[in-house]
């Protein structure tokens, strides 16, 4: 059985700053650790950190119960009013936000500042999302669906800025653009969909396109890792989404070789831990 595991599979850039930073931070001791939010979407990472004492932080409330301690923004961002209600409780503030998520939140400020209205392409409950909201300073809205494009009404007076969730289908994206340049509005599109997300969808899109069966690996509230199975599913229709190993252990009958299964593609999002990715692909190598 050959086995074709995605180059670009496992950690981005943003997500391993952001991992890095939360260890760093335990291994200080210095002062309890709190992250708001998870900070990552995947559930094995945020297990260990909690062994390890970091405990997550999900609501202001929480933030204001807190006497000292060190709260680390996650990865996906947070709204400006979180990160000022940390730093006025007198908590140290570490700020684990992706550099590319940084830079939406800087788009989105001074578009206001500029008089422009804000579009964001993107699941308007994806923390990512809500977070960039946040530190829009004028009229904004979120659209994630054609439907939605149609129905858009913005105040025609003003010019639009749109960009996008940076793990938005770069196709969608496209797609929905097209949708908002024919409604007549002076329209600025900035493309803030990541490029390690655009070339890890490229390469899921043609390693699905070789293989019998394709796995995805990744949390289950991994907003990146549900546009790869949507693509890979496109592709090829025998594709699995697991979180770890014994989620396709449980599928055994997925891998054998006696139901015409030649070769197997392996591919994981964003969040996914390296260590997950090589049990899956030694399990897969060697099962029978």
């Amino acid at each position: 059985m050959e086995v074709i595991v995605a180059k670009t599979a496992g950690f981005c850039f943003g997500v391993k700053r952001a991992v890095d930073l939360v260890y760093e931070q335990v291994a200080d001791g210095v002062s309890p650790v709190y992250t708001y939010g998870p900070i990552i979407h995947n559930e094995e990472v945020v297990a260990d950190l909690e062994r390890q004492g970091v405990r997550v932080l999900n609501s202001p409330e929480e933030i204001d119960s807190l006497e000292c301690g060190t709260v680390v923004v996650r990865s996906h961002g947070a709204p400006k009013d979180i990160c000022d209600r940390i730093r006025a409780r007198g908590l140290n503030l570490v700020d684990a936000t992706c550099p590319f998520v940084k830079k939406i939140h800087r788009i989105a400020a001074q578009a206001g500042t500029e008089g422009k209205a804000l579009v964001i392409i993107g699941n308007a409950m994806h923390p990512e999302v809500e977070g960039i909201r946040g530190w829009a300073t004028g009229e904004t809205c979120v659209i994630g669906t054609a439907e939605e494009a149609e129905n858009m009404k913005m105040d025609p007076q003003k010019p639009v800025c749109v960009v996008s969730q940076t793990t938005f289908n770069y196709k969608k994206f496209q797609y929905l653009v097209e949708i908002l340049c024919k409604k007549g509005y002076s329209i600025e599109v900035v493309n803030t969909i990541c490029n390690a997300t655009h070339e890890r969808q490229k390469e899921a899109l043609e390693i699905s396109r070789q293989v019998d069966r394709m796995i995805v690996i990744g949390g289950k509230s991994s907003s990146n890792t549900q546009k790869l199975f949507e693509i890979c599913k496109k592709e090829c229709f025998e594709t699995l989404y697991i979180q770890t190993l014994a989620d396709l252990r449980q599928k055994s009958e997925f891998l054998k070789s006696d139901s015409g299964v030649g070769k197997i593609g392996i591919t994981a999002g964003a969040s996914t831990p390296n260590s997950i990715i090589q049990e899956v692909q030694l399990y897969v190598g060697t099962e029978k």
